[in-house]
C-alpha cells in the first residue's frame, strides 16, 4: 500500500530503499537469522551441500555467528554444471515459477531457478538499484538488456515496474530503432552493457542524433567489467550520468550491488547477499579493505540457495561511510576477473588494463581487441585499437604519435611492450551484448 500511494516525481526517498539505511546492529541480526535459515534449507534439500557438510562433521546448528560462515564449503561454477539441470534445487518444481540459463558456450549451461518469493526479492533489489541510481516514478526506462534465458532483461524489467517507472522492453539489438525510441519516447533512463551503449552513441551520431540534446539523463550499465575511463567517455559523449551495477545469474541476476548517485563504489544489498573477500589462491578470508575474490551467499533465495559462491571477480570492500548515507557496505568496481587473466612473458595481464591505457590517449576510440597467438612455443600479444577518423586520415605523423603514446601507456600499466595495430573506425565488430575483448588463437593449428 505504501508503494502504491507514494509518488516521488519531485524527488525524495523511495520506501524500497529503506533496508539500505538499516543500523548496523539490526542489519547483522537480519543477516544471521537469514544465514542460519538458508544453511538449514540447503542442508535439508540439496544433496551436494549436505554431503559436504557431513564430510566436515558440520551441521546447520554450527552457525551461531556470522563469522561461522567461514566454516562452510565453497560452491563453484563447476558444481552447477556437474549437477545439471536441477541438482542444486532446494524447492520442488511445483514451487518453481521461473528458470533462467546461461548460453552454455563453454560447456553445459548454468541453470538457475526462482520461486515466486525469489522473483519478488529480485524485483525489490532491482527497484533499490534504480532508486540508488537516481531514478524515480515517472522516469521512462528503455531496457536494452537481452530478454530470454539471460537474466538481465527480465530482472531490470520487473525492477523498473516495481519502482514505478515506465518500462520499454526493447531488449538488445536493432540499434537504429533503439535510437529512434530514445528520441521519440523521450526516454530518461537506459540500461544495457557499456560496450553496447558506446556503439549506440556512435551510431546515433551517424544518424544525426545528439543524445546530449535529449531528455536521457541516466545510464545503468552492467554484465561486463568497464573502467572509469569508459565511464568518462560515456558521460561526455551522451551527456548522462553512467552508473555501474553488478549481479550474476548464479546469485539472482542483476541487483546484487549498485552504485548510488555519489558514484563512490557499489552498495551490496547485503540483507539478501552476504559478501566475503578471500585470497583467490588460498581461500582464506581477507579483512575489509584488502583486494581479493568476491564470495557471495544468498540469504533469502529459496529455489536455489548459493552458499559461499566463488564469483572469480576481484574487488575489495570499502570501509569508509558513503556520502549518500547508506549503511550497507560497498565494494570497489569490478575491473577484472581472476579467470580473465592471461600470462605473457611471465606477466599477468587483464583486458581492463589495456582499456585503461587506451582511454588515456587522445585520438583513440573505446573499441579494441586483444589477440593472443603462439610462435615457437612463446605466447604473443597484439592489440587492435580503433582511432578517430582524423587520426587515421593522417597516415604518418598522427598515427605514429598516437602509436607511441599508446605503447608508452600500455607498457607503463602492464610492464611489457605489445604489438599495436591502429585501425580505422568501425573495423572491430560491435557487440549488442557482452563485448568479446580477447581472441585466443594460441591453440590453433597445434
Amino acid at each position: 500500500m505504501l508503494r502504491e500511494l507514494w509518488n516521488d516525481a519531485e524527488g525524495g526517498f523511495h520506501p524500497a530503499s529503506a533496508p539500505d539505511f538499516l543500523p548496523q546492529t539490526a542489519l547483522r541480526e537480519v543477516q544471521l537469522r537469514r544465514l542460519r535459515a538458508v544453511v538449514a534449507r540447503a542442508y535439508e534439500h540439496v544433496e551436494l551441500f549436505r554431503s559436504r557438510l557431513d564430510e566436515r562433521g558440520i551441521t546447520p546448528d554450527a552457525i551461531q555467528r556470522l563469522e561461522d560462515i567461514q566454516r562452510l564449503p565453497f560452491t563453484v561454477k563447476t558444481d552447477l554444471r556437474d549437477t545439471y539441470p536441477f541438482g542444486l534445487f532446494a524447492s520442488p518444481m511445483s514451487d518453481v515459477v521461473r528458470l533462467h540459463a546461461s548460453s552454455g558456450t563453454t560447456g553445459k549451461p548454468i541453470v538457475v531457478a526462482y520461486t515466486r518469493e525469489d522473483v519478488e526479492v529480485w524485483s525489490e533489489v532491482m527497484a533499490r538499484t534504480f532508486a540508488a541510481c537516481g531514478m524515480h516514478r515517472g522516469d521512462i526506462l528503455q531496457n536494452a538488456f537481452g530478454y530470454g534465458l539471460f537474466t538481465g532483461g527480465l530482472g531490470a524489467h520487473y525492477g523498473g515496474e516495481a519502482l514505478g517507472a515506465t518500462v520499454i522492453p526493447i531488449s538488445g539489438g536493432n540499434t537504429d530503432r533503439q535510437i529512434m525510441l530514445i528520441r521519440d519516447f523521450q526516454v530518461t533512463a537506459l540500461c544495457c552493457t557499456p560496450s553496447y551503449f558506446t556503439y549506440m552513441v556512435e551510431r546515433a551520431r551517424e544518424l544525426g542524433v545528439d543524445l546530449r540534446e535529449l531528455p536521457l539523463k541516466i545510464g545503468i550499465f552492467g554484465a561486463e567489467p568497464w573502467t572509469d575511463g569508459m565511464r568518462k567517455h560515456i558521460e561526455a559523449e551522451a551527456g548522462i550520468k553512467a552508473y555501474d551495477i553488478y549481479g550474476l545469474s548464479e546469485i539472482t541476476g542483476p541487483g546484487v550491488a549498485s552504485e548510488c548517485c555519489a558514484q563512490e563504489g557499489l552498495h551490496i544489498f547485503e540483507d539478501h547477499f552476504y559478501p566475503e573477500i578471500i585470497d583467490p589462491e588460498t581461500g582464506e578470508a581477507l579483512p575489509d579493505g584488502e583486494e581479493g575474490e568476491l564470495v557471495l551467499t544468498t540469504l533469502s533465495k529459496k529455489a536455489m540457495p548459493m552458499i559461499r559462491y566463488r564469483t572469480r571477480d576481484i574487488t575489495s570492500i570499502i570501509t569508509e561511510p558513503c556520502s549518500c548515507g547508506r549503511t550497507i557496505r560497498r565494494m570497489r568496481r569490478i575491473g577484472r576477473r581472476s579467470d580473465d587473466m592471461f600470462i605473457i612473458r611471465g606477466v599477468n595481464v587483464f583486458p581492463s588494463q589495456i582499456e585503461a591505457a587506451l582511454l588515456r590517449v587522445e585520438g583513440t576510440l573505446p573499441h579494441y581487441q586483444i589477440i593472443l597467438t603462439r610462435s615457437h612455443g612463446l605466447d604473443q600479444i597484439a592489440v587492435e585499437i580503433e582511432v578517430t577518423p582524423e587520426v587515421f586520415s593522417d597516415k604518418i605523423r598522427g598515427l605514429e604519435e598516437v602509436r607511441k603514446r599508446l605503447a608508452q601507456a600500455i607498457e607503463h600499466i602492464i610492464g611489457i611492450r605489445v604489438e599495436l595495430r591502429l585501425v580505422e573506425p568501425r573495423t572491430i565488430a560491435r557487440s549488442e551484448g557482452k563485448a568479446k575483448r580477447v581472441i585466443d588463437r594460441r591453440n590453433e593449428g597445434s
